[in-house]
């Protein structure tokens, strides 16, 4: 349905430190419309997206609704003219400690301050009535905290239902989320655009972009470079439309040499978790771990890097025993982690590409307690080289960098170590498509150079392109191992759903 609404962003420029991020971009979307934004990292789609929301300000171009010119200067007056935007780190924008109800009704709350009383009644019925437009079956006095990430996304749909939106943004909505919650975010998507709401679709997941979206439009290098209803395309012609030349080779295999067993993990438990996982890895050799969400392999990781204490269990690096009593005794033993939560755990946001670089190698870099800071550029220089980072600088705050340089950088700051188990969990999480052939050939070249690596993905598909060896995990166990070449994906949702070896 569409209620008639259309937004159009013409000419829009914007440029940081004298360099272009975004050069006469001209987008548009109708209401009753879900309109994929797509582009390999640092094309300019969040540059353009912050510009609609109200985050930054353009240097050029026009936005107007229905022909109306706008003045769109903070999210304020983006959210006065019925734009919202619906983040990928959704806690940013809840209230842990206010109840579903109020994170719901927050901005009449604030508006309704120094009034003499609120009826609590009415707005409990308010909020429980929008949660039932949207399935989402929680208590509306429930402190917002203690909601799952996939009940958080939807209470924030549900604010923006109050607030009436007239389009809503959707970043990377599914990265947090298992299939299922996926499937029933979609469900939602379809009552949205079935009430006239228009919906900008920010996602590096192709199929679920062809499954939900009625147009599509690609930008590179801060351009719109095309923009085709969905029935015109096909996967193949939106990635070379991304990456301006044909992905030919999705997931690179270097041909590594596999030695001696490197890493030994015996009887490793945790709760219920890690139930008990035994695996090895040998060096020059891919070992992907797999299972759906909630098998245990980020509890597995955290164990293994001596970020949370196991209940019992053996590991071994290069037939030593390894220390696992923290991360810092991990990275001592050899073995070191780039974390799911690349923002959170991964990299210091607040810092810079220099200092994220050099932080687990201060002290080769200092002499008599002073960081050499010609050395320390040296370091990073050499790393931005080779990983590909794109950067401005060294100097350039982490946290500005898209999500695929982000983790680069996550990835970089180990290389320096003499680490020899780099362990990955869901390293291609939220990054685009070239980023993650960049981060496959960072992950064969460690192969190459004779590290072990220990690879933990619910993407089947990255699994079956990388890995020397796959192991299934299910409920905290590692239920079944397959050989390069022996498995399909099927295969592996298979045992990852079910979990017994009887039962195939």
């Amino acid at each position: 349905m569409n209620n008639g609404n259309v937004l159009e962003m013409n000419g829009i420029e914007k440029s940081f430190a004298g360099v272009k991020a975004l050069s006469q971009v001209d987008f548009r979307v109708k209401g009753g419309e879900v309109h994929a934004l797509l582009g390999a990292n640092g094309a300019g789609k969040s540059t353009l997206m912050k510009i609609l929301s109200g985050a930054y300000e353009a240097d050029g171009g026009e936005i107007r609704i229905n022909g109306q010119a706008l003045q769109i200067r903070s999210p304020a007056d983006a959210k006065a003219a019925g734009i919202h935007c619906v983040y990928q780190e959704v806690d940013t924008s809840l209230v842990p400690q206010l109840s579903v109800a109020e994170n719901i009704l927050l901005d009449r709350l604030a508006s309704s301050r120094g009034k003499a009383w609120l009826r609590w009644g009415s707005l409990y019925a308010e909020a429980q009535k929008i949660l039932d437009q949207l399935g989402l079956q929680v208590s509306v006095r429930q402190k917002a905290g203690s909601l799952t990430l996939a009940e958080k996304q939807l209470v924030l749909i549900a604010r923006l239902l109050v607030e009436e939106a007239k389009f809503i943004i959707l970043d990377e909505p599914t990265a947090p989320l298992s299939l299922e919650e996926a499937d029933r975010l979609f469900l939602i998507v379809d009552r949205l655009k079935a009430a006239g709401i228009g919906i900008v679709f920010i996602s590096h997941r192709l199929p679920e972009v062809f499954r939900v979206c009625d147009a599509i439009s690609v930008m590179r290098d801060g351009r719109m470079i095309t923009t085709e209803p969905k029935t015109n395309l096909q996967p193949g012609d939106v990635i070379r439309a991304m990456l301006g030349r044909s992905f030919d080779e999705e997931y690179p295999k270097l041909d590594a040499s596999i030695g001696d067993v490197v890493l030994e993990v015996k009887g490793v438990a945790a709760g219920h978790r890690v139930r008990g996982v035994d695996l090895e890895v040998r060096s020059g050799e891919i070992v992907a771990v797999v299972g759906l969400v909630g098998a245990g392999k980020t509890e597995l990781s955290r164990l293994l890097f001596g970020a949370d204490e196991a209940e019992r269990g053996r590991v071994t690096v290069g037939g030593k025993q390894a220390k696992l009593s923290g991360p810092a005794a991990a990275v001592a033993s050899g073995i070191v982690l780039v974390p799911e939560e690349r923002r959170k755990e991964g990299i210091l946001v607040g810092e810079s590409v220099l200092h994220n670089l050099s932080l687990p190698v201060l002290r080769p870099l200092s002499r008599m307690g002073f960081i050499s800071g010609s050395s320390e550029r040296k370091l990073a220089d050499g790393m931005i080289g080779r990983l590909g980072i794109k950067t401005p600088s060294s100097g350039q705050l982490t946290g500005y960098l898209s999500g695929g340089n982000q983790q680069k950088v996550a990835i970089g700051k180990w290389m320096s170590t003499e680490a020899d188990v780099f362990i990955f969990d869901e390293p291609t999480k939220g990054v685009d498509v070239g980023a993650k052939r960049d981060i496959f050939r960072i992950i064969g070249e460690l192969a190459c150079q004779g590290k072990g690596i220990l690879y933990l993905t619910c993407e089947f598909a990255e699994a079956l392109g990388l890995a020397d060896r796959i192991l299934v995990m299910c409920d905290g166990r590692i239920v079944k191992q397959f050989a390069r070449g022996e498995a399909t994906q099927e295969d592996l949702l298979y045992y990852a759903s079910a979990g017994r070896e009887e039962l195939a």
